[in-house]
């Protein structure tokens, strides 16, 4: 999808894996924000995070990077932090690694023995809670993909419960923590940080109101707001999700991305000569593809880095397309007046 006439300036968001609030910058991290994992060893890497190959997608598996994404809403550092090493030993400058962070994400492996790194995180929160209370934390739970359903939901309900009583033991009642189970060999890592930076987004309310008008107008089944590039949706509409729509538009996107790839140019780089080119370039990328699953799915472009994509499964979509390209372009202007203000 080629870059719009005008674009915007690229989010900073500084998360540790740790994740850093949007709009802050603490000293020594200035220009890119941080993203910190933490984990054991076996949890994904030689290091405890997980591993992301270049972005793009394979013949059997999503690929994700995070790190170094031209043309990306989200710009991050990646921090792999190592969950065997303490970091508040009182031998690391905790100020310096924590100052200013929003969240910390902390891999677990659920196909080993999970104990000792429940103890790990737990007694990271325990600590960091005290020192920085806006700190909000994610847990993955990684590998789940090659347990049977029945085991793997028990993992997983028994790694959130155990964490739960370690927390509440030690007098830390409603922890700021989320949970998710995740795969490299499906949507769900994308799934999972969608959610983690949803909660760093401080106009969310904001976003997914004007979501819900859009989607209830154009009845829409479900719509995102997605980042071309990384594939991570920063805001979708209230109603409940399903990993195979968003599988279905996070695809879609990416095949749009192909063929930008192919026959995209500089919209802002080419100027035009005669009326009708400035017509074209004048226009946002648009694309609708229907039949797919049953669903028709609708992609406008916000700006370079940003897209709306509705799915719907209304029978007379293309008869009432003119309604929904001129409610989705309301809902594109007041974004951009949104996204200037913030």
């Amino acid at each position: 999808m080629p870059p719009a006439a005008n674009t915007y300036k690229q989010r900073t968001w500084h998360l540790t894996f740790a994740f850093q609030s949007p709009n802050t910058e603490s000293e020594g991290q200035q220009g890119s924000p941080a993203f910190k994992a933490s984990g054991e060893p076996p949890s994904g890497n030689a290091n405890g995070g997980i591993h992301y190959p270049p972005m793009g997608f394979g013949k059997h598996k999503p690929k994700m990077l995070l790190m170094g994404l031209k043309r990306s809403f989200m710009d991050f550092q990646v921090w792999d932090m190592p969950g065997q090493i303490d970091y508040l030993d009182g031998s690391f400058d905790v100020d310096s690694i924590f100052t200013g962070v929003g969240g910390i994400v902390w891999v677990i492996d659920a196909q080993d023995n999970y104990m000792e790194p429940i103890g790990r995180v737990t007694d990271t929160i325990l600590q960091l809670t005290e020192l920085y209370p806006e700190i909000k934390y994610s847990i993955f739970i990684h590998k789940t993909d090659s347990l049977t359903e029945d085991f793997r939901e028990d993992t997983i309900r028994d790694i959130m419960q155990k964490t739960s009583d370690e927390l509440f033991d030690s007098g830390l009642e409603n922890p700021p923590v989320n949970y998710f189970a995740t795969s490299i060999y499906d949507h769900s890592i994308f799934e999972a940080f969608s959610k983690v930076i949803q909660g760093l987004v401080p106009q969310l309310p904001t976003y997914e109101a004007l979501l819900n008008t859009v989607a209830a107008s154009c009845r829409f089944q479900k719509v995102y707001i997605i980042d071309v590039m990384s594939k991570v949706y920063i805001a979708s509409d209230t109603t409940p999700s399903d990993l195979s729509t968003y599988e279905l538009c996070s695809d879609f996107v990416n095949a749009i991305m192909d063929l930008s790839d192919m026959y995209g140019w500089d919209r802002k780089q080419d100027p035009a000569t005669d009326e009708r080119t400035k017509d074209v370039c004048s226009q946002t990328a648009e694309s609708i593809v229907s039949s797919v699953r049953n669903h028709t799915l609708y992609l406008r472009e916000i700006n370079a880095f940003l897209a709306f994509i509705g799915v719907s499964k209304e029978p007379k979509f293309q008869q009432e397309k003119a309604m929904v390209d001129f409610n989705v372009q309301k809902f594109q202007d007041t974004m951009l007046q949104v996204l200037e203000r913030s």
